[in-house]
């Protein structure tokens, strides 16, 4: 069986067993979670979050791009999120590798917004949420580190708005 078959026969029995799922596409806990692409994590295994209860947005690195930005503009004005983690991890295949590097590797000219630092990438892309005038319903953000070997995460930064 070819892996495609797999897939698909593993989703026949998904959906035979799935149920009913959350009834709609509003995040149940209010909240989005900007985070990385790699498979060492489990966005809501990690915060005991169950379907339906948050918006998850995955990309290389967890940054804030502008593709996050379009999908949070959207989480927050109509689908109702207003708290935001962006939680970037240990380990990360951006960490420690440069812009001209990744582009040498892959032979894409992107910005890849590579991370020297996390706690500075995590305060830049912070930035970037808490100046966005069409974010301005959200009341919190935070800035997590998730460690891949532990499962752990710890807080780097943070804001959140005066009521």
């Amino acid at each position: 069986m070819n892996e495609m078959a797999k897939l698909l026969d593993a989703n026949r029995k998904y959906a035979a067993r799935r149920g009913s799922g959350p009834s709609s596409a509003r995040p149940g806990r209010e909240l989005a979670i900007v985070t990385c692409m790699d498979v060492r994590i489990e966005p809501l295994a990690v915060f005991g979050l169950a379907l339906g209860e948050a918006h998850v947005l995955r990309n290389a690195g967890g940054r804030v791009t502008e593709d996050v930005l379009r999908s949070l503009a959207l989480s927050v004005h109509v689908l109702g999120a207003r708290r935001i983690i962006v939680m970037q991890h240990t380990r990360c295949g951006l960490a420690g590798v440069t812009d001209d590097e990744l582009r040498a590797a892959t032979g894409a000219a992107f910005d890849f917004r590579p991370i020297a630092d996390h706690t500075e990438a995590l305060e830049e892309d912070l930035g970037v949420l808490a100046t966005a005038e069409y974010l301005q319903p959200v009341a919190e953000a935070f800035g997590l580190l998730y460690d891949v070997e532990s499962g752990a995460v710890a807080e780097v930064t943070s804001w959140r708005r005066p009521d």
